[in-house]
């Protein structure tokens, strides 16, 4: 499974490690991902999700989920974060 947030699509970056003596080697930053539960308000249901910790104080900051996917951008969220997001559209629309 690729090291990718779903609903920010954050993914790793690269560097350089420097030692004392100056000496660069190339290295990978990966985010801090976690594997969640999140519930949806308007569905009345569980998700599971791999996300970063910086989305998941995005997601309480925003009031939860179905408020976070709202304002959520689609080329950022995962195929799996977008058929949720249309499903809670299609219901509110209802």
């Amino acid at each position: 499974m690729s090291r990718v947030c779903e609903l920010t699509g954050k993914g790793p970056m690269s560097g350089n490690n420097v030692s004392h003596a100056n000496n660069k080697s190339r290295r990978r930053f990966l985010p801090n991902l976690n594997d969640v539960t999140l519930i949806s308000d308007a569905l009345g249901q569980s998700f599971k999700l791999k996300i970063s910790a910086a989305a998941l104080r995005s997601v309480d900051h925003r009031g939860g989920l179905d408020a976070f996917l709202a304002k959520a951008k689609d080329e950022e969220l995962s195929s799996k974060a977008r058929k949720i997001k249309k499903d809670i559209a299609k219901l509110l629309a209802a």
